[in-house]
């Protein structure tokens, strides 16, 4: 499929994504989202397909498009996630905007190392890492006073949530590795 035509495709299916809350609010008052709210959602649903599809593209297996797959689908639910309840405690805890720094080591460590196999899994592994040493420091390191403070936030659940969410850059990571695997065992044959 040519690159307009995916975008294309990615286009739709952000768009009937979007449906999805446009039919729930007029069926309940438990979802009651703004003008921004579906713009923000088009903007990042674009964005993720929009870079799966030039990430794919890229690799030449099956095992590369899961792997950028599982980490774009990694960093959509990092953004999605964060935006909508926040990470640490609530979307407004600022620690949360430490969470930026896994989207720049996972994107800047692939663009560093071209999208090749074995250094977009280095990137992931980087960006797991990050991802716990971000959540370390929002859960005992940095403890935010005022209104921003969260007594509420139950740390089991932010563990098991944040360690679910660094397990998929992990995944993403393994898979580049095993890509890398299979791009070396063609080459060799």
């Amino acid at each position: 499929m040519t690159l307009p035509k995916s975008l294309l495709l990615v286009a739709l299916v952000a768009g009937l994504l979007l449906l999805i809350p446009l039919v729930a609010m007029q069926y309940t008052t438990e979802v009651n989202w703004t003008f921004s709210d579906f713009v923000f959602a088009a903007v990042v649903l674009f964005g993720a397909g929009s870079t799966f599809v030039l990430i794919a593209r890229m690799g030449n297996n099956g095992t590369y498009r899961l792997a950028a797959g599982v980490g774009v689908v990694a960093g959509l639910l990092l953004v999605w996630a964060n935006a909508a309840v926040g990470l640490v405690g609530s979307e407004d805890h600022p620690a949360n905007l430490l969470y930026g720094a896994v989207l720049l080591v996972a994107l800047g460590g692939a663009i560093a190392a071209r999208f090749r196999p074995l250094g977009t899994s280095n990137a992931m592994f980087a960006a797991a890492l990050t991802y716990v040493a971000v959540t370390i420091i929002a859960l005992f390191v940095w403890k935010p006073t005022g209104a921003a403070a969260e007594p509420s936030a139950h740390l089991l659940n932010v563990v098991v949530f944040n360690a679910v969410f660094a397990g998929l850059w992990a995944v993403s990571g393994w898979l580049f590795r095993r890509a890398n695997g299979s791009v070396l065992g063609r080459q060799l044959a």
